[in-house]
């Protein structure tokens, strides 16, 4: 059998998914956390603003972190996957919301909207096909 269609090629495959996407909200999340607002924008925020802003930073750099904790053994991970998808489809539906009530959001904003409503939802649907998978294969080695 090809490794890339193998049980262990399709996991490695999501490993390398989930390490090269989670560059996103660590990334993202770190950039919040030390810049604030100025992030986004070059205006002086205020105090409360910034103070916010960085809190939901720090919780999208922990998301990202958690996503990364996952990787070593993915295929047994199902249910921390599923609460950290719905946790950031939920976040997407906010932005999306907004996005209804103040307008279309810039660029980067959208393609964040995209990773909360497409990509994630998608990586959480891998990761239960991969954790199938890997049912599959230890009943073959058993049986």
């Amino acid at each position: 059998m090809n490794f890339a269609f193998s049980y262990e090629g399709r996991r490695r495959a999501l490993q390398a998914a989930i390490a090269v996407f989670g560059l996103i909200p660590v990334g993202a999340g770190l950039a919040g956390v030390l810049l604030g607002p100025r992030m986004v924008e070059h205006a002086a925020a205020s105090l409360p603003l910034d103070s916010h802003y960085r809190y939901l930073s720090g919780l999208l750099l922990g998301i990202g972190l958690v996503y990364w904790s996952l990787i070593p053994s993915i295929e047994r991970r199902g249910g921390a996957f599923r609460i950290l998808t719905l946790v950031v489809f939920v976040g997407g539906l906010g932005r999306l919301g907004g996005g209804f009530a103040s307008g279309l959001p810039d660029l980067p904003m959208q393609g964040a909207l995209v990773m909360e409503l497409v990509v994630t939802p998608l990586l959480c649907l891998w990761q239960s096909r991969v954790a199938r998978g890997g049912v599959s294969a230890v009943s073959r080695a058993r049986g």
